[in-house]
């Protein structure tokens, strides 16, 4: 009988050991050194409503300065021939409804499902064309670019991003990691595209988790962790032993009330 215990008890340990390391650990399916593709359109597009600064600049400072906002004119210093905005003092301008933002001098300008550099090359286009500046330079920046992470990770909230290509394993990091009770097989990014939420499912334990729309996060885009079965199970039964330890106690709250009264 003891050695039966002694066989069988290792091998319960080493299974359960397995099966939890393959719900936490990161892509199980890729062999060092594999190629896996990403998606190409990764860069983030522009869409109604996000908030983005733009600087027009140029060898002579002053042909630029009337195409920036009054507030970035005030800000304006010249370095040699090229001519810098302190990013502080940039307006920041909204994408309407119908995906266009006011500039001066040019007007509207198309940006719905353009990326930064399209818009960019669009609006230098538009200077040269128009000859106002036969040299321009444009630098478009999001002003608004952040993400929300929730769930089973150790630090959540809203996080801003200093730049535009943030996998999802990034964004994890920032919220300190998923904690040991996060599901990774089925993490859920929402996304809103055209007035609708979308949901798209994440299993980031698998290499094919590279291919997916969201493994590069777009702003605003909402990260869930749910919490795993075992999480899931635990918190049950702290709930339903809070609710018996509950109701025991009211009992004998009216228990102890009865027996004084009829004292």
């Amino acid at each position: 009988m003891r050695l039966i215990s002694r066989i069988i008890l290792p091998l319960i340990i080493i299974l359960c050991g397995c099966d939890a390391q393959r719900n936490v650990l990161y892509i199980q399916d890729a062999a060092t050194g594999a190629e896996v593709a990403i998606p190409e359109d990764y860069l983030i597009r522009l869409k109604p409503f996000d908030q983005i600064t733009v600087v027009v600049n140029s060898k002579n400072p002053e042909l630029a300065a009337p195409f920036n906002s009054s507030t970035g004119y005030n800000a304006l210093s010249t370095t040699g021939s090229s001519a810098t905005i302190s990013q502080n003092n940039l307006q920041v301008l909204t994408i309407d409804k119908e995906g266009f933002i006011t500039l001066p001098i040019i007007g509207r300008v198309e940006c719905n499902n353009l990326t930064r550099q399209q818009l960019e090359s669009a609006i230098e286009e538009r200077i040269r064309t128009a000859g106002y500046i036969d040299d321009p330079s444009v630098n478009v920046r999001f002003a608004d670019l952040t993400i929300s992470i929730v769930g089973e990770v150790s630090r959540p909230g809203r996080y801003n991003i200093n730049r535009d290509q943030l996998t999802i394993f990034e964004a994890l990091a920032l919220a300190g990691d998923m904690t040991i009770f996060g599901n990774r097989k089925s993490v859920a990014v929402i996304r809103e595209r055209d007035g609708k939420n979308l949901i798209t499912r994440v299993d980031l334990r698998s290499a094919e988790c590279f291919s997916s729309p969201c493994y590069y996060l777009q702003p605003n885009d909402i990260v869930i962790v749910s919490p795993n079965r075992f999480k899931a199970a635990t918190a049950e039964v702290d709930q339903n032993r809070s609710f018996w330890i509950s109701l025991a106690s009211t009992s004998i709250s009216l228990a102890t009330l009865v027996i004084t009264l009829v004292k």
